[in-house]
């Protein structure tokens, strides 16, 4: 979504007339990457305003901006050289028990780390760590009738101009000291052209043992459907940590139905059905830490390795270094990124 410079003024300056209690942060990242064999490179500044408001004793409004400048490779995948973006746009209204959010916002489901199946209005790609999650135009009632449990209702615009795909749906999530479990259902109205809606019903569960337990899953329905297990997403795995904490190891499973939420066709980034996860965290010390990964596509026997490394400057200040290598059978080529990462 881009906006012109005016709009935004405006939109800021609206809300700082009735606005008490103010705050502004941010982030300032900059990207470079180098691709082989071709040798093409990419560069990239890119920065996060966001802002945060009171409106009186129970109004929130937050909102967040993107300013982009690219070159190279990065300025051929936003097809410019400068961008303004609004990244978020919302308010929130606070009761003893029921919360309202609505406006331009992220709406997250699920527990998984990896593949998300839950998490069909957000959905996630490993390959790309640092993507900033896109946000949706819609509303969410939340009750809290105890502590430990949520229902909510939520409803979400249609994501462009046709008017079509409206969805509304409800989700209940429940919190122990070592579990938890989401269950959640979507309705998405029909088009004009099939008549056909979508049902999507799944939970999302983890466990606190010995090991860190995750299962996520949703199902996709809608009427003549040729096989009945394309509508699932599942996602399973476990996280462990040793040595006091200093090694993570994760673990994720992905089956991926062909009209599921994780497939290309439900929205999603994947193609095939059978995907596992495997990555190995070492933390130096409280400011380094390296990272190796494995993405395998079991059906395909295609697997990408990435490599990463994080290093804390100073305060507000982070250097961090990334790289993927695909074998034959999966990507043609290798793509070294490195960041570094200003906040403030």
């Amino acid at each position: 979504m881009r906006f012109q410079s005016p709009l935004l003024l405006a939109i800021f300056a609206s809300v700082y007339v009735f606005a008490q209690g103010m705050s502004v942060s941010g982030v300032l990242e900059s990207y470079a990457s180098v691709k082989a064999p071709d040798a093409s490179y990419g560069l990239e500044e890119y920065a996060n305003i966001r802002m945060q408001a009171k409106i009186g004793e129970k109004a929130v409004f937050f909102s967040a901006v993107n300013l982009i400048a690219a070159s190279g490779d990065y300025a051929r995948e936003m097809e410019g050289n400068t961008m303004i973006e609004l990244e978020r746009l919302y308010f929130k209204l606070k009761g003893e028990t029921v919360d309202f959010d609505g406006g331009f916002m992220r709406l997250p489901f699920g527990y998984s780390q990896v593949w998300g199946s839950s998490d069909f209005l957000n959905p996630k790609n490993p390959l790309l760590p640092y993507a900033r999650p896109k946000a949706i135009l819609g509303g969410a009632l939340a009750w809290y009738p105890t502590d430990s449990f949520k229902f909510l209702e939520f409803a979400v615009a249609p994501r462009d101009s046709s008017g079509v795909g409206e969805i509304v749906g409800y989700a209940a999530e429940q919190h122990w000291n070592k579990a938890s479990v989401q269950m959640l259902y979507s309705f998405e109205f029909p088009d004009t052209v099939s008549k056909q809606g979508f049902h999507r019903a799944g939970m999302s569960i983890k466990a606190d043992l010995e090991l860190g337990f995750l299962v996520d899953m949703l199902y996709t329905y809608r009427k003549n459907m040729e096989a009945q297990k394309d509508g699932l997403s599942l996602s399973a795995g476990f996280d462990y940590s040793l040595f006091g904490g200093d090694l993570i190891v994760l673990a994720e499973y992905l089956y991926n139905g062909a009209i599921s939420t994780t497939s290309i066709a439900g929205g999603g980034y994947f193609l095939n059905e059978n995907y596992i996860y495997n990555g190995l965290t070492w933390r130096f010390n409280d400011y380094t830490n390296a990272g190796i990964a494995l993405i395998s596509d079991i059906d395909d026997k295609a697997f990408i390795s990435m490599l990463s490394f994080s290093y804390d400057i100073f305060q507000g200040a982070n250097l961090s270094l990334s790289a993927q290598m695909p074998n034959e059978d999966a990507w043609k080529h290798f793509n070294l990124e490195s960041r570094l990462q200003l906040r403030f």
